[in-house]
């Protein structure tokens, strides 16, 4: 990453975020000006000089097709009033889902998505994206990308919160950040088996005879989006006699009705980290956010590139 003074600017929504990142690396922030025009154009002005500026993009891309052209604009913008380098600290990466062609014809969209941005960008900062049949971030996005995990932070809310947690993923998928929190939190885990029949019709089974009744059961996966899938596992433990669980997401996708159906259908209390703006927000993502920056720019300055 080429020096010189840092400069963060919020995306849309991402004032709070910007503002942390500045507090952390000690930098300047502003606030990116938009104008809707009556025919839906967005006009985007840079509101603070970026000439031999390492210019950061902050803001979640939740919402992605409402905020993905300001982030374009303002990126190319920055580009051609004089920046060093332009880069992305988005806690939430969106479409990472859509990884292969489930159904004919379908587009791929997180490698069309990755090849937007990365026209754009000198460097990406994210956390925990949706990495289920990609291998790495850099698989699909060319720039420098630094993945921030939220199990250390996940595991040490959990030790201070829960005496005694069993954590459990509600699906195949959750896994691999189940088994992490799990490691670091020094607890049991498990993973149930899930059959979705639609978006909002899913089944959920437990995969083997374990069972830690002792344990305060605690349902955790990367995203919660409609909620369907917490909500049906929730229902299976309360109905095996296992307790209301604590639920836990990285990314907070889900409205406000998702939020009081799991409230209602068991769950004792439902948290998430920061990464999406939400009243279940409890884990602050943006000192590791600032961290990785910092890492990025010194293995940048080394001529490294991080994995």
């Amino acid at each position: 990453m080429k020096r010189g003074p840092l400069l963060v600017l919020a995306l849309p929504g991402g004032a709070p975020l910007a503002e942390a990142l500045a507090r952390s690396l000690r930098c300047g922030w502003s606030e990116l000006a938009l104008h809707h025009f009556p025919d839906g154009e967005t006009g985007v002005r840079i509101a603070a000089p970026v000439q031999g500026c390492r210019v950061l993009l902050a803001g979640s891309l939740d919402q992605p097709d409402v905020k993905t052209l300001p982030l374009i604009f303002a990126a190319d913008a920055a580009r051609e009033l004089g920046a060093a380098q332009v880069g992305l600290v988005a806690p939430y990466l969106a479409y990472m889902r859509q990884d292969k062609r489930f159904h004919p014809g379908e587009a791929v969209t997180s490698r069309s998505y990755a090849r937007l941005l990365s026209a754009s960008l000198d460097f990406l900062v994210t956390v925990d994206p949706h990495l289920h049949r990609v291998h790495s971030l850099g698989d699909i996005y060319p720039i420098r990308t630094q993945v921030v995990a939220a199990a250390p932070l996940i595991a040490r809310w959990l030790r201070g919160h829960v005496a005694s947690p069993w954590l459990i993923g509600p699906d195949q998928e959750s896994a691999q950040w189940v088994a992490e929190v799990a490691g670091l939190a020094n607890a049991p885990w498990t993973v149930l088996r899930k059959t979705r029949r639609g978006d909002r019709d899913v089944g959920v089974r437990l995969a083997g005879r374990e069972r830690w009744p002792e344990r305060v059961p605690v349902l955790l996966d990367d995203i919660i989006s409609t909620g369907e899938t917490m909500l049906a596992a929730t229902r299976l433990l309360v109905k095996a006699g296992l307790g209301a669980p604590v639920c836990i997401a990285v990314h907070a996708l889900f409205d406000a009705q998702a939020h009081r159906r799991l409230l209602e259908g068991g769950v004792s209390r439902v948290l998430t980290c920061d990464t999406v703006a939400h009243p279940s927000n409890a884990i602050r993502m943006a000192p590791l956010l600032a961290r990785a920056v910092r890492q990025l720019s010194a293995t940048a300055d080394a001529g490294i590139r991080p994995g």
